[in-house]
């Protein structure tokens, strides 16, 4: 931890001058889709036809080895605090599994199969499912080109302060989550009800498409009545409010058209504030919905924003960005330079692999077309030099 703060203190005020001059001296990228096919990531199918308890196994046996590195790293983070953070362990490992009980079906079950199939501590895959709710840092577009089709595109960032390596200047937690990224096909009496963008292990909903219909991506919005408060709230007894992970499943599962999901994002009570960025199938449907824990504050419609398309990062959009976290800037501009004509998956893939948008914390970028119900996927990398740090 001494080691964290002495770095983010060292390199403050060259990472304000190197974030103010990629907002506005930035370089578009171009030529960079398709990507290497290497990049590319592999599919696996949840079948929801099977008890919640077997619909995991696969995959959990196939990333198993993979999701325990990753909680090893992370456990190697905590320990640094010292006390503190072996108490928090040692918590976990004992009283965690005690949380999964207090989980609406079928999520509770589901967890436990994925315990069994990876062989791992309850308590640990429970944190495993919630520590998404307050980390996670994103870019998503929503275009329509010239033609009426519609696009959804994003970057998820993740790992900020969680284990910077100073020999490879990277941080630990997002080099071991990339192994873990997979594309999720979920399916009922052998269809394809939607599909999603997955770390293994991970049974909610960040990205996804439900073909002909929809398609739904999930920013952190960072307020002081965050996600911690969510999980003392839930911890103390009170099981009234919904994980969002839970309620952008429930949508993909169950809404059956673009209103039908806007709805249930706006009114939904959550135990943490988000953006949710949502995609239809008709032109002009795209809003970025800004969540409250207990209410919306916000629903900004595509036609409001640039008319053709509409990018949230991790800020109101009525108030600038953080001076030191500036992707929004650099993002429009190379949108705007692109053009409604280009708007498809090369197009916003260019976007999205120009820094700062592409950044050290960018695990994957997701391409999703509703109209075609097709999602493409890329593990990302950002060699140096790259922000941040």
């Amino acid at each position: 931890m001494k080691e964290l703060i002495y770095i983010c203190l060292l390199v403050m005020i060259c990472e304000v001058r190197k974030v103010h001059a990629q907002s506005v001296n930035v370089t578009c990228q171009k030529g960079q889709y398709p990507p290497d096919p290497k990049t590319k990531v592999g599919t696996f199918v949840i079948n929801l036809d099977l008890p919640p308890e077997k619909r995991w196994a696969e995959l959990g046996a196939a990333k198993g080895p993979q999701i325990l590195y990753l909680i090893a790293g992370f456990k190697e983070f905590v320990t640094d605090w010292g006390a503190a953070g072996q108490a928090l362990i040692n918590f976990v490992d004992s009283k965690g599994g005690n949380l999964d009980d207090t989980l609406p079906y079928p999520f509770a079950a589901e967890i436990k199969g994925l315990a069994n199939a990876v062989g791992m501590n309850l308590g640990e895959m429970v944190l495993y499912n919630l520590f998404y709710e307050f980390f996670t840092v994103c870019t998503s577009i929503v275009a329509e080109d010239s033609l009426g089709q519609l696009y959804h595109a994003r970057n998820l960032d993740f790992g900020l302060f969680i284990g910077w390596d100073i020999k490879n200047k990277t941080w630990a937690i997002t080099e071991r989550l990339r192994p873990l990224i997979v594309n999720l096909d979920w399916q009922k009496g052998g269809k394809t009800v939607f599909k999603s963008v997955n770390f293994a292990g991970y049974i909610g909903i960040l990205t996804a498409v439900k073909p002909q219909l929809f398609t739904l991506s999930m920013d952190e919005r960072f307020n002081p009545d965050g996600g911690f408060i969510g999980i003392i709230k839930w911890i103390t007894g009170n099981h009234n409010e919904t994980w969002m992970s839970f309620l952008t499943r429930d949508v993909m599962e169950n809404a059956t058209s673009y209103a039908e999901a806007r709805t249930k994002l706006e009114k939904t009570v959550m135990l943490a504030p988000a953006y949710f960025i949502l995609g239809g199938n008709q032109s002009g449907q795209g809003c970025v919905i800004t969540r409250a824990r207990e209410s919306n504050l916000d629903t900004w419609e595509m036609r409001n924003a640039s008319g053709w398309y509409i990018l949230e990062t991790n800020y109101d959009h009525w108030e600038p960005p953080f001076f030191l976290d500036d992707r929004r800037t650099p993002a429009h501009k190379c949108m705007d330079q692109m053009g409604q004509k280009n708007a498809g998956f090369s197009g916003i893939f260019n976007v999205l692999s120009t820094q700062p948008v592409l950044n050290k914390l960018t695990t994957y970028s997701a391409l999703m077309q509703v109209s075609t119900g097709n999602l493409e996927t890329y593990i990302q990398t950002c060699p140096d030099p790259c922000s941040p740090w």
